[in-house]
Formats: C-alpha cells, structure tokens, sequence
C-alpha cells in the first residue's frame, strides 16, 4: 500500500506569488501542459513548467525554492504564448525565481525590499548618503575648479577602491551563503564526499555551462520570441566589457604601485583599448535594454511585460550605461557644473548595482548559474 503523503500549503507563499509581477495569473492554470510541449528548452524526463505551477498552486514554497527547474527556464516567453488560458506561465516563474532569491538572500528582509517599489527611495538614498558621506569628509562637496577631472573630487585610491570593493565585498558573501545553501538543499541526501552524479566533473560541468552562456544556447532554443534572446545577448556582453573595463582600470591604478609599469592617471587617451571597449559596452548595454523595451512592449499581451523585479534591474543598467556615458562625453565639453554632478550619480548606480546584486535580478547570473552545473550532473541536460 503506498504511504500517505501529506501536502502542507503555504497561503502566504500563494498571495506574495499572486502579488508578484506576473504572479497574478497562476490560478488560471488547468493543467493542460501545452507550456512544457511547446518550450524547446525544458529537459523530456520530468518537464516545466507544468510542474512548476501545480507547486505554485498548492503553495509549495520549499519545493519551488529549492528546484532547479525555474532556472533552467530562461523566460523567452514562448510558454505564456501559447497558454490557451492566459496564464502566463513565463512570468509565473519569473516570479518564484524573485522569492527563491529572497528564500537564500541574507538578510532576507532586503531582498524584500529591492522587489517593492516602496522602498525604492530608501535603497538609493543609502549609497547616496555613503557618497556624500566621503565628499563631506575630504571637503569636496562644491565643484572642483580648473579642467575636468573626476580623481580631483573622489580620489580612486583609496576612496573609491573602498567604497566599492566593500560593496562588492558584501554581494561576494551574500552570494557566497546563498549558493552554499541553494547547492546543499540540491544535493540533499548525497554524501557530499562521494558525491558523483555523472561522468562529468563539476568543474567539466561549469566549463560547459558558461560557454553556453556566452554563447546563449539555450535561449536561442526559442521559436516565437527569438528576438529576445539577441536582445538578452546584446546586453549580457555589455555588461562582461564594462565589467573587463573596470577591472582594467583597476590594473592601470595599482600595476604603478606594484611596480608592474609607469604611472598612468586618467582620464586615459581615446587612443587607448580600454576607451574603445567601454564604448563597445556601453553601446551593446543601451541598444540591447532599449530592443528589450520595445519587444517586451510588442509581445506584452503574449510573452508577459515582466514586473517591477525585472524592470529594476534593466533601469539600473540603463542608469549605469546612461551616466557613464555622459561623464564621459561632459568631461569633453569640459562642462564641469554638469560633468562633476553626473558622475556622482554614475557612483551611485554602480554602487547600487553591485551592493544589491545579491537580492535583485542580477542574481539571476549565479543562481542559474549554479541549477545549470547541477543540472548536467544530474543528467537534466
């Protein structure tokens, strides 16, 4: 006789799920499993994500949390476009991503606090006061007389090297933490020592996975919403050259320290490498954020708009792209009463990018990450 099993839902989980952007339509699902027919991505053995939203139904919160499933989607949209009942199985699992997020976030009450727009103003208020806090106490609140140079109003060493290798310091640990306890709930039940669930190593497994990320594998899988996979790409490669651009003036910064070459202060020459790269990012960035507005905006009735989580995040790439650029192209002009005001809001957006990082959508990069490797070792793919 087969054992009882015991289904104990979590209401709260079910109207915070509901409340969620794209959350709202989870009711509308029967069961129908057109979702997982038509989605080119999800795995024949146990498919998504028709599971996914019975779970969602019955308020499976530790179930969902912990599945890798929701991230192995890639939210193309090509589920929610031939639902036959509206339910939007696309942005569903948008949402339950959101809340698995916040399930690992430490502590958890900001990751609740990036997903309302409520709060916006007090998160952005904290990297502004840090900011302003430094100004304050180098005495650099007015600005700077002569030509335009940024270093005259934050010095890079030590003061911004410090303010945002602290953020980053932060989402580092928080990520760390969460990972930790995200792989330990996948592999619960497996002796973490003889822990082998195929063939392939785990460092085998994360090399291909990050060629397919690179290379966008998965999500060019899809068939009625494509575009948004070049879009997706566009602004993922941009953000990886702003990414290198930073870690390459950082190099430029500390090799003189270090004695590795001469001194080179910025502003860098146009002729240099690293202009043209940031200016390769910063084009993939806006282009890319601007095709997925216009997509998105296109498709809303089909493929799902997304919600204030997902907007959140491409606004604060847009802020980063957007007041770089300016900086840039205001140190130019050599107009310093807007030039020196905007690149302080350039510190702001990249502060709040990578400080937040662990409880916003840019989460999504380590989360999926990490259910991807699992999911090779586990013969999901």
């Amino acid at each position: 006789m087969a054992e009882e099993t015991v289904i104990k839902s979590d209401l709260e989980f079910i109207n915070r799920l509901i409340a969620a952007g794209g959350g709202e339509s989870v009711k509308k699902c029967f069961q129908c499993a057109t979702c997982s027919v038509v989605c080119n991505v999800t795995p024949d053995d146990k498919p998504y994500p028709r599971k996914e939203m019975l779970l969602a139904q019955w308020g499976m919160k530790e179930e969902l949390a912990k599945d890798p499933d929701i991230w192995l989607c890639h939210y193309c949209g090509d589920c929610s476009t031939y639902c036959p009942r509206g339910a939007n199985p696309g942005e569903v699992l948008g949402a339950m991503r959101q809340m698995a997020i916040e399930h690992y976030s430490t502590p958890s009450f900001v990751a609740r606090m990036v997903n309302q727009s409520k709060f916006l103003p007090l998160l952005i208020a904290f990297p502004v006061l840090v900011i302003l806090g430094v100004l304050n106490m180098l005495g650099n609140l007015k600005i700077p007389e002569g030509p335009i140079q940024y270093s005259k109003m934050i010095p890079p060493f030590p003061w911004v090297d410090m303010i945002f290798m602290g953020a980053a310091g932060w989402a580092v640990l928080v990520f760390f933490k969460g990972v930790r306890a995200y792989w330990k709930d996948l592999t619960a039940g497996l002796d973490p020592w003889k822990m082998k669930l195929s063939n392939q190593t785990v460092l085998g497994a994360l090399s291909d996975v990050i060629k397919d990320i690179f290379a966008h594998t998965e999500f060019k899988k899809c068939v009625a919403n494509l575009p948004r996979s070049t879009s997706h790409l566009m602004v993922f490669l941009g953000f990886v050259a702003l990414f290198i651009t930073t870690g390459w003036s950082a190099f430029y910064e500390w090799a003189p320290k270090l004695g590795l070459m001469g001194h080179y202060e910025s502003p860098y020459p146009f002729s240099d490498p690293i202009k043209w790269l940031a200016l390769t990012g910063t084009v993939l960035l806006l282009v890319g954020v601007i095709r997925i507005f216009q997509e998105r905006q296109a498709k809303a009735n089909q493929a799902g708009f997304g919600g204030y989580f997902d907007w959140l995040f491409i606004w604060v790439i847009m802020a980063v792209a957007v007041t770089g650029a300016l900086s840039w192209l205001l140190r130019l002009l050599g107009m310093a009463t807007l030039a020196y005001p905007t690149y302080f809001l350039h510190l702001v957006s990249v502060f709040f990018l990578f400080f937040y990082a662990p409880y916003s959508k840019m989460a999504h990069m380590v989360y999926r990450t990490t259910a991807m490797v699992y999911a090779r070792l586990a013969g999901r793919k």
